[in-house]
C-alpha cells in the first residue's frame, strides 16, 4: 500500500511529541469524570417486537435475504408487505404476533438502495419526542415539534447534530400528520425515522402513494415512556449513501476478518514459522481465543481513512496485518505478565500461561512477544516511510510505559492495600486500559496517513472507551461473565470503590474496609456484599458512569471532518458496548405537548 506521508509535517510532530514526552511522564493530567447520562431501567419490548436483540439482529438477516432473492420493488402496500411478512416468519418459525414488525424491516430493505441514491439534503430525518429525557429536557416546541438545546442528555442531539453537519432536514417530533405534510412540499426526496409501529402503519399509505423512499427504525415500544430504539441501526441509515460504501461495511464480517489473521497458518505467513521451543509456546498463545479489540480497531481506522470517498473496501495489504499482530502481540504478552502479578490461574476458560508451564518459561514467552511486535513494526515494507515507523515504534513504546505505571500503581498498592476512591480506582483504569486502545487507534491512523485532528479525537476517543472497557469488565465480574474477579482477587474494584462511598453504617463501612485491606476474603462475606451492592445502587451506579464514558467517547468524534471515520467509531461503540438505546419519556398527549408549553412541564393532576 502506497503511503504518501506529509515528510516535513510528521518529522515536525515527531520532534515535538519527544519534546515534550518527559514532562508527559511526569505529571499526567488529572482524571474529569464525564458528564452524567440519565438512565432509565430496562424494558422489555413489546409483545409484537421480540425482545432479544438476537432475534432482531436474525430477523433483519432473513429479510435481506427475502428482499434480494425475491428482487422486491417498492413501493408496496402493507397488504403486500405482511404477506411478505408471513413467509419470512413462517420460514423462520416465529411468532404471527411479529408480522406487523417484520412487514416494517421488509419495506425498510426494500427502499435501501433507493435511499441511498437520494442526496443528504433531500432527506427528513424525524425523530421521536420519547426519545428525551422529559424530567430534565430544556428543549421548548414549536408547531413542527422539539426544539433541541443539545443539551447532551439523549441521544437527539448525536442524531441531530450528526443530521445537520451532513444536510438533513430534522424533525423532532411525530405522527403520520407530520409525514404527510413534509411529503407535501415537494422538498423531501426521502425520509429515515424512528418511531412506533402503530405511527409507521398509518405513515406507510403515505409514503407509499407518493412512491417516497423511507427506512424507518421502529421504537421497541409504542407507549410513549421510556421508549427504547436500536440505536445502532438508526446511525447506519443515517449515513446510507451511494457515494460512500465505507459506512455499509459489515463490521462483522471485518471483524472475522481480522480474526482470521491468528490462525496457525495465517501467523506463520506473517511472522515466519516458530524457530526454537520459546517461539511455539509464543505462537501457540497467540493463536488462543480472544475478542482481538486492538487490531480490529487499528484495522477499523486503517479501513474507514482509506475508503473515504472510494466505492469500494482497500484491500488488506500483508503490512496491514503484520501491524494488526504487533499491536495483538503488545496485548497477549501484558496478559502473560497481568496474570503472573496478579495469580490468575484461568484465562480464556484455560489455564493460563504460567499455570501451564512455569512463571519462568511464562515471563520469558512474553518478553519474547513483545519483542516479535517491535520486529513486526520495524520490518514493515518500504511502503511505510521511516519517519511512519519511527513514529508508530514511539507510540508503542510509550503505550507500553504508560501501562507498566498504571500495572506498577496498583502492585505497589497491593503490598499495603487501602481503600480507594473511585477517581482512584478510574486512575488506574485509565492507565492499564486507555493505553493499549491509543496504540491500536493510533497505529492504524498512522498506516492511513491521518492528520493531527484525527489523532487527537482518536485520543480523547481511546481514553473514554478504555475506561467504559474496565468498568465493564467490572461489572462482569459481578455477573461472572468474566475470567477473572477483582472482588474476589482483591484487585481494585470500582464497585468496591463506589459501595465504600454509599455505606450507611459503620458496620458497612468496616467490611468494605476490610476487604479493602485484605482482612476478610469476599468469598465469606458475599452473601453480604452482593446485597450491599444491590441495596445501595452500586451496580447501578457503575453502569451509569460506564455509559457515560461512551457517550463521551462519542462526542470525540463530533468534529471529525471525515465522515467514513466518524461513522464507523461510533457503530465500534455499539460493537464494544451493545445495548439498547434507553433515553427517556414523551407523550402522545397533544395538552402536553403543544407550542409554547415551558419545558419539562406536566400537566397538573
Amino acid at each position: 500500500m502506497a503511503v504518501s506521508f506529509r515528510k516535513e509535517a510528521l518529522v515536525l510532530r515527531i520532534r515535538s511529541l519527544h519534546l515534550t514526552a518527559p514532562e508527559q511522564h511526569q505529571a499526567i493530567p488529572d482524571l474529569a469524570l464525564p458528564a452524567k447520562v440519565p438512565q432509565q431501567a430496562y424494558r422489555p419490548a413489546q409483545s409484537n417486537v421480540p425482545n432479544e436483540r438476537p432475534v432482531r439482529d436474525r430477523i433483519k438477516q432473513l429479510v435481506k435475504d427475502h428482499v434480494t432473492r425475491g428482487n422486491l420493488v417498492p413501493p408496496m402496500p402493507m397488504a403486500e408487505l405482511r404477506e411478505h411478512a408471513a413467509v419470512v416468519r413462517e420460514a423462520a418459525l416465529l411468532p404471527e404476533a411479529y408480522d406487523e414488525y417484520i412487514a416494517v424491516l421488509i419495506n425498510n430493505e426494500s427502499w435501501r438502495d433507493t435511499l441511498a441514491q437520494v442526496p443528504y439534503d433531500r432527506r427528513l430525518l424525524l425523530l421521536p419526542k420519547c426519545l428525551r429525557v422529559e424530567e430534565h429536557c430544556p428543549a421548548p416546541f414549536d408547531e413542527f415539534g422539539l426544539l433541541c438545546k443539545e443539551c447532551g442528555l439523549c441521544s437527539i442531539q448525536d442524531f441531530t447534530a450528526e443530521a445537520d453537519r451532513l444536510g438533513y432536514a430534522v424533525l423532532v417530533a411525530e405522527g403520520s400528520a407530520i409525514v404527510r405534510s413534509m411529503i407535501e412540499t415537494g422538498k423531501i426526496d426521502a425520509i429515515v425515522g424512528v418511531s412506533c409501529l402503530n405511527v409507521l402503519e398509518k405513515s406507510f399509505p403515505h409514503m407509499e402513494a407518493a412512491a417516497v423512499p423511507g427506512v424507518a427504525i421502529p421504537l421497541l415500544q409504542d407507549d410513549c415512556i421510556n421508549c427504547t430504539v436500536d440505536m445502532d441501526w438508526v446511525w447506519d441509515v443515517i449515513h446510507l449513501t451511494s457515494d460512500d460504501q465505507t459506512y455499509r461495511l459489515d463490521l462483522d464480517a471485518l471483524k472475522g476478518e481480522v480474526q482470521g489473521w491468528f490462525t496457525a497458518d495465517a501467523l506463520d505467513a506473517l511472522m515466519g514459522a516458530p524457530a526454537d521451543p520459546t517461539a511455539q509456546i509464543a505462537r501457540d498463545w497467540m493463536t488462543r481465543s480472544g475478542n482481538r479489540w486492538r487490531p480490529y480497531l487499528a484495522t477499523c481506522v486503517n479501513v474507514a481513512l482509506e475508503c473515504d470517498g472510494k466505492t469500494k473496501e482497500p484491500g488488506f495489504p500483508d503490512d496491514l496485518k503484520r501491524l494488526a499482530v504487533a499491536i495483538e502481540c503488545f496485548h497477549k504478552a501484558s496478559l502473560i505478565h497481568d496474570d503472573i502479578e496478579d495469580g490468575d490461574q484461568q484465562r480464556y476458560g484455560a489455564p493460563t500461561l504460567h499455570a501451564e508451564h512455569g512463571d519462568a518459561v511464562a515471563i520469558n514467552v512474553g518478553d519474547f512477544i513483545v519483542g516479535e511486535g517491535y520486529r513486526l513494526i520495524s520490518e514493515l515494507s518500504d511502503h511505510i516511510s521511516p519517519e511512519t515507523k519511527v513514529e508508530m515504534l514511539r507510540l508503542a513504546a510509550t503505550g507500553h510505559v504508560t501501562l507498566s505505571r498504571g500495572q506498577g500503581r496498583e502492585l505497589v498498592w497491593a503490598r499495603d492495600p487501602e481503600p480507594l476512591s473511585s477517581k482512584d480506582v478510574l486512575k488506574i483504569f485509565r492507565e492499564k486500559t486507555a493505553p493499549a486502545f491509543d496504540v491500536a487507534l493510533q497505529l492504524g491512523a498512522l498506516f492511513a496517513d491521518a492528520g493531527d485532528e484525527v489523532h487527537d479525537a482518536l485520543a480523547e476517543y481511546s481514553e473514554s472507551i478504555g475506561i467504559a472497557y474496565q468498568i465493564k469488565d467490572d461489572l462482569e465480574d459481578f455477573t461472572g461473565n468474566s475470567d477473572s474477579h477483582d472482588l474476589r482477587d482483591l484487585r481494585p474494584s470500582l464497585l468496591l470503590a463506589i459501595l465504600g462511598k454509599r455505606a450507611k453504617s459503620d458496620e458497612e463501612r468496616a467490611l468494605v474496609d476490610s476487604l479493602w485491606r485484605k482482612e476478610a476474603r469476599y468469598d465469606d462475606v458475599q452473601d453480604e456484599v452482593d446485597d450491599l451492592l444491590r441495596e445501595r445502587g452500586v451496580v447501578d451506579k457503575a453502569s451509569e458512569l460506564k455509559h457515560a464514558y461512551e457517550e463521551q467517547a462519542i462526542r470525540a468524534l463530533r468534529f471529525l471532518e471525515n465522515a467514513t471515520l466518524k461513522g464507523l467509531l461510533r457503530r465500534v461503540v455499539g460493537k464494544i458496548f451493545p445495548r439498547t438505546l434507553i433515553e427517556g419519556y414523551c407523550s402522545e398527549f397533544e395538552a402536553r405537548n403543544a407550542p409554547g408549553r415551558e419545558a419539562g412541564a406536566s400537566t397538573p393532576g
